[in-house]
């Protein structure tokens, strides 16, 4: 039975190979023929059985491809982009390997299984700003740096991303920056330069489209949208911030609407305000508001400028936004290596999502600002749609706002905190956000630990646990080189398919095939080796969500950046050839001198530049 079922499906793909000490499966036309609405059959509809090994390999590697196979004289042959132009830079083309000393000292002190799959984003702000302060926070687990358009100047930003870039250069980080731009929603002004303002119970604030040359009146704040005092009526709810202070409009007065204040907390300048009416949400008027405003535009040709890896756009209502946005980007010199990141935090992106998120390179759940647009309890629902929607369509997925809103003044969580916290990294998403616990709060450092230890409690519950999903993820792949790269990603994470049956076992271990429930501890495997140009096949890997970390390989340092807000993904910078022999020789060598693994450690390797699948036994 396993013999005709093999033959069946090597035949289907063209070629039988002669099985040796190296298993490989390979096509040897130029074009690997498959039918117009699928790979192949999956493996899982074969009645496969466990037999016994007969032969001792090194290792085993299945290798599909819709392009020629390179020959042994155009293997070590430097890469080359589609354009032509090398694709390794001069500068970057070293015998050496870049990996940060965190990551590094984690895997020599506690193995493959320590390490921290959940990624951790910080919003800098004045109490982060210093290149000290940047450095504590990425020894302690920053993996994205978060600047917020809404608060500084350019000047200030800049001076933010070089401290970032340099902190990169010389201790070896693979931090990213992350823009976030303001958008045209409404927004409260800048509080005539203090950095917060105590609304108490009872008080009456005025609220104005007002410019103030001199100093800003007692308990009067600007607003930036000019149609404020035309759009409210006496006795709409105004909410600032999505909920965290409360007033209700008593009187109109020209351009002033004074305002009672019915439930008290901290004013902070440019927070977003939302008005309702009658139990609705007031969206007529501010539904017409351009999603990027034209101080947007300035800020993106900055983000531009600077080389940042992700621009995170406010308010989306549609994917023309995003389309446009990256069509823009991609007119740029530079801008095409940008991420595009959307933020749902509007009735309109819910209503839009999934084809926001098709449109976007990942999204975040800006559940603030989405608080104050629908009822509070359709929150958590709302999150945990996202979060699959992002996962299915293989789009890394932020979850912020208020995750520990409490440490902006307190050292310590609330025991509600801390269970929203486990619920985010439980539900699989790829990163976690700090607001303003790391921009002005006064500990930034602990509230960051806490992120850090109760993301590797929870992971490491869940691999205890075996709690592994019971829904199989839907192939997302149109192109048929697409999808052979996707059916090798789920290979790799799920120990399935052929490969399985020829790797060498001291014991013998019951495998089930293609089990979409199953991760790749089926073998106890201790990493899976991505060796990737442009990120995509490592990403593939990351939505599986395996059992063990995904060393991501990449030969450019911006590449390696934007690999660091995925799930489970340990980015590092390596040159690397089409010969993956050699690139798995240089790599083992490399990591074991340093003390990151060591010989026995079982390891599956794919590639995106051969498309090929190995499991082998470090030597």
């Amino acid at each position: 039975s396993f013999n005709n079922n093999l033959s069946r499906f090597l035949r289907s793909h063209g070629a039988l190979s002669t099985m040796s000490h190296s298993i490989q499966f390979s096509t040897p036309s130029r074009t690997l023929h498959l039918p117009p609405t699928r790979l192949h059959p999956p493996l899982s509809s074969f009645s496969f059985r466990q037999f016994p090994l007969t032969s001792t390999f090194k290792h085993t590697s299945l290798r599909a491809s819709s392009s020629p196979s390179p020959d042994s004289s155009s293997s070590s042959s430097l890469l080359h982009s589609p354009n032509g132009t090398p694709a390794v830079k001069p500068e970057e083309r070293s015998s050496g390997i870049d990996v940060d000393t965190v990551t590094e000292a984690e895997l020599k002190e506690n193995g493959f299984r320590s390490t921290r799959r959940t990624k951790l984003i910080c919003t800098i702000g004045p109490a982060t700003c210093g290149f000290e302060q940047l450095s504590a926070l990425a020894e302690g687990g920053m993996n994205v740096a978060r600047l917020n358009m809404c608060h500084g100047t350019r000047d200030w930003h800049r001076d933010v991303i070089r401290s970032v870039r340099r902190l990169n250069e010389e201790k070896g980080f693979a931090v990213a920056i992350m823009m976030d731009t303001e958008g045209s929603e409404i927004h409260m002004g800048d509080l005539g330069g203090e950095a917060s303002a105590k609304a108490e119970d009872g008080e009456v604030w005025t609220f104005t489209v007002r410019a103030f040359d001199a100093s800003r009146p007692e308990r009067t704040i600007s607003v930036s949208y000019d149609g404020f005092a035309e759009d409210v009526r006496v006795g709409d709810e105004l909410l600032v911030d999505g909920g965290m202070v409360r007033f209700d409009v008593i009187e109109k007065i020209g351009p002033d609407v004074k305002c009672l204040c019915t439930d008290p907390g901290l004013l902070l300048p440019r927070a977003n305000l939302t008005f309702w009416r009658d139990g609705s949400l007031v969206r007529e008027r501010n539904a017409m508001l351009p999603t990027i405003s034209s101080k947007d535009w300035l800020d993106i040709d900055f983000g531009i400028a600077e080389g940042v890896d992700f621009i995170a756009v406010s308010f989306v209502k549609s994917a023309e936004v995003i389309n446009h946005l990256k069509s823009y980007l991609a007119a740029r010199p530079g801008g095409g290596d940008i991420g595009v990141i959307a933020k749902i935090e509007s009735i309109d992106s819910l209503t839009n999502l999934e084809e926001i998120i098709l449109a976007s390179d990942g999204a975040m759940v800006a559940r603030g600002d989405l608080g104050a647009q629908i009822p509070l309890e359709q929150v958590p629902a709302a999150q945990q749609r996202i979060v699959k929607v992002c996962r299915e369509l293989n789009k890394p997925v932020i979850v912020a706002s208020q995750l520990l809103e409490s440490m902006i003044e307190y050292p310590t969580p609330t025991r509600a905190e801390v269970a929203d916290v486990s619920e985010a990294v439980r539900q699989r998403s790829d990163a976690l956000m700090l607001s303003g616990e790391s921009a002005m709060g006064q500990f930034p450092d602990k509230a960051l630990t806490v992120l850090r230890s109760v993301s590797l409690r929870i992971e490491r519950w869940w691999r205890e646990e075996k709690r592994y999903e019971a829904t199989p993820l839907q192939a997302i792949s149109s192109a048929s080189s697409d999808k052979i790269s996707e059916e090798i990603c789920n290979s790799a994470s799920k120990m399935g398919k052929l490969s399985i049956f020829f790797v060498p076992f001291k014991n013998q271990r019951d495998i089930s095939l293609y089990n979409p429930k199953l991760a790749a501890n089926n073998l106890g495997v201790d990493a899976v080796f991505v060796y990737t140009k442009n990120g995509h096949m490592a990403s593939l890997v990351s939505r599986c969500r395996p059992d063990c970390p995904i060393f991501a390989f990449t030969n450019t340092t911006s590449v390696r950046r934007r690999l660091n807000l995925q799930w489970g993904l340990i980015p590092f910078r390596l040159s690397f050839s089409e010969d993956m022999e050699s690139n798995l020789n240089k790599t083992f060598s490399l990591l074991k001198s340093r003390g990151m693994i060591k010989s026995g450690d079982l390891v599956i390797a794919v590639s995106d530049m051969l498309q090929s699948i190995q499991v082998m036994n470090v030597p």
